[in-house]
């Protein structure tokens, strides 16, 4: 997963850039990049860590320009971590593209060989968002006249010609010098990208394109709407505004993971309030526990802070059970999902958060988490609970068993690596992660409280829970290959000549 945002306005964007990726810090931690364009010059400065950590004044200084794009990145496709492959990406041709991507390609190899062989275009990592940003360019290479005319058109017809050779999960923004600012989602909206405007004071408009909507609040711009799936945007130098809808057949089907992890409370993704969706959770969480638990046996509800404490608070005041914060988080120390390598996960969970015995002690608690994925950081957790006097540990996560790889854009890719993904049922995972009983969402459920906060989405991406992958590309046999190549690299086959 990562954030991605893109500004057009009258007036420098660095600064601007820079607060939006701030308010994005949660979607990656690995890596932090802005690009700017200043008349025809891309100023650039990318690195490893956190956004607050890679920019300085003297980095800021050079990012000059009106228009620009930024992007924090969590590493899935490709090599865990690495400057080379941080974000934005920069291709010369046609005119000049600075691109920044989110999500991940489904067939990324076939893509890269073909760009490889056909096109005779050159990938120089492992990442999918460069094979992503060679396609686009040289969709647009192929529209472009030799006038060199470019209009907006120009720039749907190049989208139309991405969606038709790519697939997977990806939303877009990407500065073409001295043209304008183009966005744009794949046609099953799996990952979200939303815009607003910014009235000035001369009567006319800036842009913002974003992961999230909660940079729209936190700059004070007014956000207009999610772009709809397979749709692209095309915002002109001038700040002209230009939209289209570039897919044959779209059709919405957010991540529901977004939902229960992965946003902010504060944002709305495709009309649904994230905090709502998390209350709502914990509403449908509520009924499995009063039907698999004795309520009586529950002493306490706890949320393992922070993105499970509305689910935990809204189950808690429907069965009628006491709520405590046992947990405090150090906030300085990063989201251990999305913290590279299993062992960085597991010792982190300690220096995360810290127990107090006074919540535990002689009592029996009923932790509420947003989801279990690999196990290890709630198995860290119900043995902090025990050490501190809890006297049984029962487990509630509001999300379903992830039995399935997420093959969208986040990094849960291989079955190995789920506690669930071998069919484990609630009782085998509680024996796993030493609780006395684990209750999971149903899948129903899930949809079920994500499509009361908006009956017009028929579909979300539960490819995690069900295995119902809305792409329509994957099988058993495309999983049993990401399992096998699970550190490879992406490359381009030979070409055919040699």
């Amino acid at each position: 997963m990562c954030g991605i945002v893109g500004m057009i306005s009258q007036k420098p964007v660095n600064q601007r850039i820079y607060d939006a990726l701030l308010l994005l810090q949660h979607r990656g931690q690995d890596a932090a990049g802005i690009g700017t364009l200043d008349g025809l010059t891309f100023h650039m400065h990318k690195a490893m860590g956190l956004v607050r950590d890679v920019f300085r004044t003297r980095n800021m200084r050079d990012l000059t320009g009106c228009a620009g794009i930024g992007h924090v990145r969590y590493p899935t496709q490709g090599c865990a971590s690495s400057n080379e492959e941080s974000q934005p990406f920069y291709v010369n041709a046609p005119y000049g593209i600075l691109f920044a991507h989110n999500g991940n390609l489904t067939n990324a190899q076939e893509v890269a060989a073909e760009l490889y062989n056909q096109d005779r275009r050159h990938i120089n990592t492992s990442s999918d968002s460069e094979v992503l940003l060679n396609v686009l360019a040289d969709e647009l290479m192929k529209i472009v006249p030799p006038s060199g005319y470019f209009t907006a058109e120009v720039a749907f017809e190049a989208v139309k010609g991405v969606h038709k050779r790519v697939k997977g999960a990806y939303a877009v923004v990407a500065l073409i010098a001295g043209k304008g600012l183009l966005a744009f989602r794949d046609p099953n909206g799996i990952r979200p990208l939303c815009f607003g405007t910014q009235k000035q004071a001369d009567g006319t408009t800036d842009y913002l394109v974003s992961s999230e909507s909660v940079t729209m609040v936190g700059l004070e711009y007014d956000f207009v709407r999610d772009l709809a799936p397979g749709e692209a945007i095309f915002i002109s130098k001038d700040r002209e505004f230009f939209s289209c809808q570039c897919a044959e057949n779209p059709q919405l089907n957010p991540c529901a993971f977004e939902y229960v992890y992965f946003a902010r409370p504060d944002s709305y993704i495709d009309g649904i309030s994230v905090y709502g969706a998390r209350l709502r959770l914990g509403e449908y969480l509520a009924n499995e526990v009063a039907e698999h638990l004795n309520l009586r046996d529950i002493d306490v509800v706890m949320p393992i802070p922070d993105s499970s404490r509305p689910c935990a608070q809204q189950l808690a005041e429907k069965l009628k059970l006491t709520y405590r914060e046992g947990f405090i988080k150090n906030r300085y120390v990063g989201r251990t999902f999305i913290m590279p390598g299993q062992e960085m996960r597991k010792k982190s969970v300690r220096q995360k958060l810290n127990a107090m015995p006074v919540e535990f002690a002689d009592k029996n608690i009923l932790l509420v988490d947003d989801s279990i994925v690999r196990g290890t950081t709630m198995r860290e957790i119900v043995r902090m609970a025990r050490e501190s006097g809890a006297k049984k540990v029962y487990v509630a996560s509001s999300a379903p068993r992830v039995m399935y790889p997420n093959v969208y854009g986040i990094d849960m890719p291989t079955r190995s690596e789920l506690i669930c993904g071998h069919g484990a049922t609630a009782e085998e995972v509680a024996r796993q992660i030493g609780a006395d009983a684990v209750i999971f969402q149903t899948v129903e459920g899930l949809k079920g409280a994500l499509k009361d906060l908006n009956p017009n989405i028929t579909r979300f991406d539960c490819s995690c829970f069900d295995g119902e992958y809305v792409t329509g590309d994957i099988d058993a046999t495309y999983l049993d290959n990401l399992e096998a190549s699970r550190s490879k690299p992406v490359k381009p086959a030979k070409d055919d000549e040699e």
